[in-house]
């Protein structure tokens, strides 16, 4: 006899015997007893049984399930797809580690954010200098994945995306202390009013694109786009200018450098 899809997903001594009300299920969830039923009604969570009455029960099978639809509507799943993977799911205990791995590393980036928020509370506290790389870490920026691909290919934002992510705190700390070096260097060069095109300058920019590579070799298009951006962005302008003071000319003085850079190397 073949198994059934809810046969196949949960070993055999798995205990089905306690059930909770939909009622119940909303309290301990916080989801509404509608929600619930719109789940039923489109197959995504089928009561182990209804009373007479109309009131549906949900066993641990349920809850379970529910568990999953719960953490992956959390992460922006659409309902459709949640009940193709579910569906499509037939070692329950495996799905639950790749759940359980998911919230580990939401829990390592929640973590970053908070020692982020408090880096930059007591920098803006002692008046020192902001890092953009310190102010948004922790922070998603898959958001802009879209948009980098695009101006700079796959290749770019996956590559950079994959390292940074590999590295530990230990790690981080040299990478964003030497982008600190070449922000002050840069603010101290425009205010000494060198040139972009001098050597002072263009030796700043050399570490800058340096600094841009470390992941890849960077295209004349891909360092002239970060300039602009620099300028565009004032949270990553703030990075290049003392804390106080207008970051515009200071980005755009970045800006200026590193495209004199890229004509002349590039």
């Amino acid at each position: 006899m073949a198994l059934t899809l809810t046969q196949r997903q949960f070993p055999p001594r798995f205990p089905l015997t306690a059930e909770w009300s939909i009622q119940e299920v909303a309290r301990l969830t916080g989801a509404t007893s509608r929600t619930l039923r719109h789940y039923g009604d489109v197959g995504l969570l089928v009561p182990s049984r209804t009373g007479s009455n109309g009131q549906r029960w949900y066993d641990q099978r349920g809850l379970v399930r529910l568990q999953r639809i719960l953490l992956l509507r959390e992460h922006g799943v659409g309902l459709p797809a949640i009940k193709e993977a579910l569906d499509e799911s037939a070692d329950m205990v495996a799905a639950l580690r790749e759940h359980l791995e998911m919230l580990a590393q939401e829990q390592d980036r929640i973590g970053r954010q908070v020692r982020s928020i408090r880096t930059t509370i007591r920098k803006l506290g002692g008046g020192e200098a902001l890092m953009a790389e310190e102010v948004l870490d922790g922070f998603d920026h898959t958001q802009y994945r879209g948009e980098v691909t695009q101006q700079w290919g796959p290749e770019v934002y996956e590559k950079g995306d994959r390292w940074w992510r590999s590295l530990d705190d230990g790690q981080k700390a040299p990478f964003r202390q030497q982008m600190r070096d070449i922000a002050r260097d840069f603010a101290r060069a425009h205010d000494d009013q060198e040139a972009v095109d001098g050597a002072v300058a263009q030796e700043i920019a050399r570490r800058q694109v340096e600094w841009l590579g470390i992941t890849a070799a960077p295209s004349r298009d891909y360092v002239i786009g970060i300039g602009e951006m620099y300028v565009a962005d004032p949270c990553f302008a703030k990075s290049y200018a003392p804390p106080g003071v207008d970051a515009t000319p200071y980005a755009e003085y970045v800006r200026d450098a590193l495209r004199v850079y890229t004509e002349r190397n590039l």
